[in-house]
Protein backbone atom coordinates (compact mmCIF):
# COMPACT_ATOMS: atom_id res chain seq x y z
CA UNK A 1 0.00 0.00 0.00
CA UNK A 2 2.89 2.34 0.75
CA UNK A 3 4.15 1.99 -2.83
CA UNK A 4 0.72 3.02 -4.17
CA UNK A 5 0.64 6.10 -1.91
CA UNK A 6 4.17 7.05 -2.96
CA UNK A 7 3.26 6.66 -6.65
CA UNK A 8 0.18 8.88 -6.22
CA UNK A 9 2.35 11.47 -4.50
CA UNK A 10 4.85 11.44 -7.37
CA UNK A 11 2.10 11.78 -9.97
CA UNK A 12 0.62 14.76 -8.09
CA UNK A 13 4.03 16.43 -7.72
CA UNK A 14 4.20 19.36 -10.13
CA UNK A 15 7.85 20.08 -9.40
CA UNK A 16 8.85 17.18 -11.68
CA UNK A 17 9.85 18.26 -15.19
CA UNK A 18 7.75 16.56 -17.84
CA UNK A 19 8.27 16.27 -21.55
CA UNK A 20 8.03 19.72 -23.08
CA UNK A 21 7.81 21.42 -19.67
CA UNK A 22 8.35 25.15 -19.66
CA UNK A 23 10.54 26.87 -17.12
CA UNK A 24 8.56 27.08 -13.90
CA UNK A 25 8.16 29.57 -11.06
CA UNK A 26 7.16 28.08 -7.68
CA UNK A 27 5.59 30.45 -5.17
CA UNK A 28 3.55 30.75 -1.99
CA UNK A 29 0.99 33.56 -1.82
CA UNK A 30 1.93 34.18 1.82
CA UNK A 31 5.62 34.69 1.00
CA UNK A 32 6.81 38.30 0.49
CA UNK A 33 9.86 37.11 -1.46
CA UNK A 34 7.56 35.21 -3.84
CA UNK A 35 5.68 38.46 -4.41
CA UNK A 36 8.86 40.44 -5.09
CA UNK A 37 10.03 37.87 -7.65
CA UNK A 38 6.53 37.52 -9.15
CA UNK A 39 6.56 41.19 -10.10
CA UNK A 40 9.68 40.63 -12.24
CA UNK A 41 9.88 36.97 -13.21
CA UNK A 42 8.32 37.16 -16.68
CA UNK A 43 10.10 40.41 -17.47
CA UNK A 44 13.38 38.61 -16.77
CA UNK A 45 12.62 35.10 -18.09
CA UNK A 46 9.71 35.47 -20.48
CA UNK A 47 6.68 33.24 -20.14
CA UNK A 48 7.00 30.63 -17.41
CA UNK A 49 4.64 28.20 -15.71
CA UNK A 50 3.43 29.49 -12.32
CA UNK A 51 3.02 26.71 -9.75
CA UNK A 52 1.73 27.28 -6.19
CA UNK A 53 3.06 25.34 -3.18
CA UNK A 54 2.93 25.82 0.61
CA UNK A 55 6.33 27.09 1.76
CA UNK A 56 5.89 25.40 5.13
CA UNK A 57 6.12 22.06 3.31
CA UNK A 58 9.72 22.89 2.39
CA UNK A 59 11.12 24.21 5.67
CA UNK A 60 8.60 23.07 8.28
CA UNK A 61 7.81 26.70 9.10
CA UNK A 62 11.39 27.53 10.11
CA UNK A 63 11.23 30.94 8.40
CA UNK A 64 8.40 32.06 10.67
CA UNK A 65 10.45 31.41 13.80
CA UNK A 66 12.60 34.42 12.79
CA UNK A 67 9.79 36.68 11.68
CA UNK A 68 11.53 40.00 12.29
CA UNK A 69 14.53 38.91 10.21
CA UNK A 70 12.17 37.91 7.38
CA UNK A 71 10.45 41.29 7.50
CA UNK A 72 13.73 43.21 7.44
CA UNK A 73 15.17 41.11 4.60
CA UNK A 74 11.99 41.52 2.54
CA UNK A 75 11.95 45.29 3.09
CA UNK A 76 15.60 45.53 2.00
CA UNK A 77 14.91 43.47 -1.10
CA UNK A 78 11.82 45.55 -1.94
CA UNK A 79 13.88 48.73 -1.78
CA UNK A 80 16.61 47.14 -3.87
CA UNK A 81 14.26 46.11 -6.69
CA UNK A 82 12.04 49.21 -6.31
CA UNK A 83 8.83 47.29 -5.67
CA UNK A 84 6.32 48.55 -3.06
CA UNK A 85 5.80 46.35 -0.01
CA UNK A 86 2.98 46.73 2.53
CA UNK A 87 2.55 44.20 5.31
CA UNK A 88 -0.88 42.57 5.71
CA UNK A 89 -2.43 42.96 9.15
CA UNK A 90 -2.07 39.21 9.60
CA UNK A 91 1.45 38.13 8.74
CA UNK A 92 2.33 35.37 8.32
CA UNK A 93 -1.11 34.39 7.09
CA UNK A 94 -2.61 30.97 6.49
CA UNK A 95 -3.39 31.05 2.77
CA UNK A 96 -4.49 27.47 2.17
CA UNK A 97 -7.80 28.53 0.59
CA UNK A 98 -6.08 31.07 -1.65
CA UNK A 99 -3.50 28.48 -2.72
CA UNK A 100 -6.29 26.12 -3.74
CA UNK A 101 -7.81 28.94 -5.77
CA UNK A 102 -4.39 29.62 -7.34
CA UNK A 103 -4.19 25.98 -8.44
CA UNK A 104 -7.66 26.29 -9.97
CA UNK A 105 -6.57 29.46 -11.77
CA UNK A 106 -3.59 27.62 -13.23
CA UNK A 107 -5.84 24.87 -14.55
CA UNK A 108 -7.95 27.51 -16.28
CA UNK A 109 -5.17 29.44 -17.99
CA UNK A 110 -5.08 32.30 -15.48
CA UNK A 111 -2.40 31.18 -13.03
CA UNK A 112 -0.07 34.20 -13.37
CA UNK A 113 -2.91 36.75 -13.44
CA UNK A 114 -4.58 35.34 -10.32
CA UNK A 115 -1.36 34.88 -8.36
CA UNK A 116 -0.08 38.36 -9.15
CA UNK A 117 -3.44 39.95 -8.32
CA UNK A 118 -3.62 38.03 -5.03
CA UNK A 119 -0.07 38.90 -3.99
CA UNK A 120 -0.63 42.56 -4.86
CA UNK A 121 -3.76 42.59 -2.73
CA UNK A 122 -1.76 41.11 0.15
CA UNK A 123 1.55 42.97 -0.17
CA UNK A 124 0.45 46.25 -1.77
CA UNK A 125 -2.97 46.55 -0.15
CA UNK A 126 -2.48 44.70 3.13
CA UNK A 127 -5.57 42.55 2.55
CA UNK A 128 -6.21 39.11 4.08
CA UNK A 129 -6.09 36.39 1.41
CA UNK A 130 -8.19 34.05 3.53
CA UNK A 131 -11.13 36.43 3.12
CA UNK A 132 -13.40 34.96 0.39
CA UNK A 133 -14.21 38.48 -0.80
CA UNK A 134 -10.51 39.16 -1.44
CA UNK A 135 -10.12 35.82 -3.25
CA UNK A 136 -13.10 36.93 -5.32
CA UNK A 137 -11.40 40.23 -6.20
CA UNK A 138 -8.31 38.32 -7.40
CA UNK A 139 -10.55 35.96 -9.39
CA UNK A 140 -12.26 38.91 -11.09
CA UNK A 141 -8.90 40.51 -11.91
CA UNK A 142 -7.85 37.23 -13.55
CA UNK A 143 -11.10 36.84 -15.49
CA UNK A 144 -12.11 33.71 -13.59
CA UNK A 145 -15.54 32.46 -12.59
CA UNK A 146 -16.21 33.69 -9.06
CA UNK A 147 -18.27 30.62 -8.20
CA UNK A 148 -15.66 28.24 -9.61
CA UNK A 149 -12.81 29.96 -7.81
CA UNK A 150 -14.55 30.02 -4.43
CA UNK A 151 -15.63 26.39 -4.83
CA UNK A 152 -12.00 25.47 -5.52
CA UNK A 153 -10.91 27.42 -2.44
CA UNK A 154 -13.23 25.28 -0.30
CA UNK A 155 -12.12 21.99 -1.90
CA UNK A 156 -9.70 20.32 0.53
CA UNK A 157 -8.78 17.66 -2.06
CA UNK A 158 -6.78 20.37 -3.83
CA UNK A 159 -4.29 20.26 -0.97
CA UNK A 160 -2.95 16.93 -2.29
CA UNK A 161 -1.04 18.25 -5.34
CA UNK A 162 -0.01 21.42 -3.47
CA UNK A 163 1.67 19.43 -0.70
CA UNK A 164 3.00 16.80 -3.10
CA UNK A 165 4.72 19.60 -5.01
CA UNK A 166 6.21 21.00 -1.79
CA UNK A 167 7.54 17.56 -0.86
CA UNK A 168 8.92 17.12 -4.38
CA UNK A 169 10.78 20.42 -4.16
CA UNK A 170 12.17 19.42 -0.77
CA UNK A 171 13.44 16.13 -2.19
CA UNK A 172 15.25 18.12 -4.87
CA UNK A 173 17.05 20.24 -2.31
CA UNK A 174 14.77 23.28 -2.40
CA UNK A 175 14.28 24.56 1.15
CA UNK A 176 12.53 27.88 0.54
CA UNK A 177 10.40 29.76 -1.91
CA UNK A 178 10.39 31.35 -4.40
CA UNK A 179 12.03 28.77 -6.65
CA UNK A 180 12.59 28.45 -10.38
CA UNK A 181 13.03 25.27 -12.41
CA UNK A 182 15.26 25.54 -15.46
CA UNK A 183 15.28 22.23 -17.28
CA UNK A 184 16.39 19.84 -14.54
CA UNK A 185 17.89 22.48 -12.28
CA UNK A 186 16.08 24.06 -9.34
CA UNK A 187 17.16 27.44 -7.97
CA UNK A 188 15.62 29.13 -4.94
CA UNK A 189 15.70 32.02 -2.51
CA UNK A 190 14.87 35.71 -2.45
CA UNK A 191 17.60 36.48 -5.05
CA UNK A 192 16.63 33.59 -7.30
CA UNK A 193 16.50 35.79 -10.41
CA UNK A 194 20.13 36.79 -9.80
CA UNK A 195 21.00 33.09 -9.54
CA UNK A 196 19.26 32.42 -12.86
CA UNK A 197 21.14 35.29 -14.53
CA UNK A 198 24.49 33.98 -13.25
CA UNK A 199 23.69 30.46 -14.41
CA UNK A 200 22.75 31.64 -17.87
CA UNK A 201 25.81 33.89 -18.12
CA UNK A 202 28.00 30.88 -17.35
CA UNK A 203 26.39 28.97 -20.20
CA UNK A 204 25.19 26.12 -17.96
Amino acid sequence: MGVVIELKDQLADRSRPRGGSREAFFYDLACPFSYLVAERVERELGEVEWIPAPAVGLDGGAAWTRLEAVRLAAEREARSVRVPLVWPDRFPANTRHALRAAAYAGENGAGPAFALAAMRLAFCGGFDLEDPEIIGVAAAAAGLSLEGCLAAARDASRDVPLWATARGLHRRGVRRLPAIRLGRRWLSGERVLDSVALLRASGL
